[in-house]
């Protein structure tokens, strides 16, 4: 039942069709995905052989927002996500514009790194007759066609392709258990940290393999513009968010311990493709070249959903007025945001030329992590609006240690490199022309 009433001549809602069922499997679809299939070398090459602990922290970290999400959902049941939150918490349009862009943003890079990972080692397995620069544009091409054609957002879908990218770790955790049942693989090598010794050095390579790590984790926010569609969000939301939080978390570091143990971090590191090292190097005979092709499956599921959020998020920006309102124009008979789409893919395909998936997931965290920040401090500022229904209600220490992490793991103590803060700077400095250009034309208008 829902937990909210229609007000008289309100325009229909929409159909609340998702379950608590479908809701878990939909957050466990929206979180896996590229960042474990393409950035676990990546970490490796950060931390060393104990690559499965900035998994752990990052893990830790993502429950702490989750638990703030959870809250913020459940009382305020609304298909906008950070954005709505910010508004109600700040009231400064400005502000709210920002974060509504960073998302949108990341959406981009994290779609931008899926196809820098198509392009890699797992489509290697295939061909390597065209350069991996080019497939990538053409990936995002294509992407941009399929949603310009339109493409089906049902969640049942969505369960099918869950279990496929499930499938695909499910393998890794069998080669695993082999492994250790037969006495494969270097123990050794998990409590091995690249940097070696203690201090300041180790606690930058930690962290900074923690920040690209969290990019594994991201998705589960984007459930909540879920929570129109949701039964009984205020009830259903907290078990879907730490259920598909605490699956996809411990499955990343059990795949993250497998790899260290049977694969040295080095090689791991030189690997676009990482999971197909742990699957050569592991005992039980799975043909590679299938693995390959579920990955490819996984981060093209992963670089579709980004395009088609920020897409969405695009249109609908326009059409609250807060960018200009030609992007938020329609394709007269596929019914899809067409200018929206194409603005979204240029944005992909110039990311896509700026860097590899490091430096692209690094900065799809780097921006979440900001907003996580901000979404963490809602949830106290929030704390005087009453509502009329129960909720969940984090315990404050939460979103206090929540914002604190996200802040850290977004500072220079996590040791990125600098295109990642220019890579954002000039995202979001695009962001505040398109707003300053959108608000001149609206200015001139009411002027006339």
């Amino acid at each position: 039942m829902s937990t909210t009433a229609e007000p008289a001549g309100a325009e229909p809602a929409l159909k609340r069709a998702i379950g608590p069922k479908l809701l878990i499997l939909f957050v466990i679809g929206d979180i896996l995905g590229t960042g474990i299939y393409a950035t676990t070398g990546n970490v490796a090459g950060k931390v060393g052989g104990a690559l499965w602990l900035p998994f752990a922290i990052g893990f830790a970290v993502a429950l702490l927002t989750a638990a703030s999400y959870v809250e913020l959902v459940g009382k305020y049941p609304k298909a906008a996500g950070a954005a709505l939150y910010t508004q109600k918490a700040f009231n400064v349009p400005f502000l709210t514009f920002i974060i509504a862009f960073m998302v949108m943003c990341s959406g981009l890079s994290s779609a931008s790194a899926a196809a820098r990972a198509f392009s890699g080692d797992y489509l290697g397995e295939f061909t390597d007759a065209v350069p991996p620069t080019l497939i990538a544009i053409l990936f995002i091409v294509a992407l941009a066609a399929l949603n310009l054609r339109g493409v089906s957002e049902s969640v049942k879908t969505n369960v099918v392709l869950t279990l496929v990218e499930l499938t695909g770790l499910v393998v890794i955790l069998a080669i695993g258990a082999y492994a250790v049942f037969s006495g494969e693989g270097e123990p050794a090598r998990l409590g091995e940290f690249q940097a070696g010794g203690t201090g300041y050095a180790l606690l930058t390579s930690v962290l900074g393999a923690t920040a690209l790590g969290f990019f594994a984790f991201v998705g589960f926010e984007d459930s909540v513009n879920m929570a129109e569609e949701t039964q009984d969000p205020a009830r259903t939301f907290p078990r879907a968010i730490f259920i598909g939080v605490g699956v996809t978390g411990t499955i990343y570091v059990l795949v993250a311990l497998i790899s260290s143990l049977l694969v040295d971090y080095r090689v791991l590191e030189g690997s676009s493709g990482p999971l197909l090292e742990v699957v050569k190097a592991g005992g039980l005979d799975f043909p590679p070249k299938l693995f390959a092709l579920i990955a490819l499956f996984a981060v093209t599921n992963s670089a579709l959903i980004n395009i088609m959020m920020a897409s969405r998020l695009c249109y609908g920006m326009a059409n609250e007025r807060i960018l200009p309102r030609a992007m938020g124009k329609v394709l007269p008979r596929r019914r899809t945001p067409v200018v929206g789409i194409v603005f979204v893919s240029l944005l992909a395909i110039g990311l896509v030329s700026t860097g590899e998936i490091e430096g692209l997931g690094d900065t799809t965290s780097f921006l979440l992590l900001c907003v996580f920040a901000v979404v963490n401090v809602t949830v106290l500022v929030l704390r005087k609006d009453r509502v009329d229904h129960h909720h969940f209600r984090t315990p404050t220490i939460l979103p206090v240690l929540g914002a604190i992490s996200a802040l850290i793991l977004a500072s220079p103590l996590a040791d990125r490199s600098s295109d990642v803060y220019i890579r954002a700077g000039v995202l979001v400095l695009l962001g505040v022309v398109l707003w300053g250009v959108n608000k001149l034309v609206l200015r001139a208008r009411r002027e006339d």
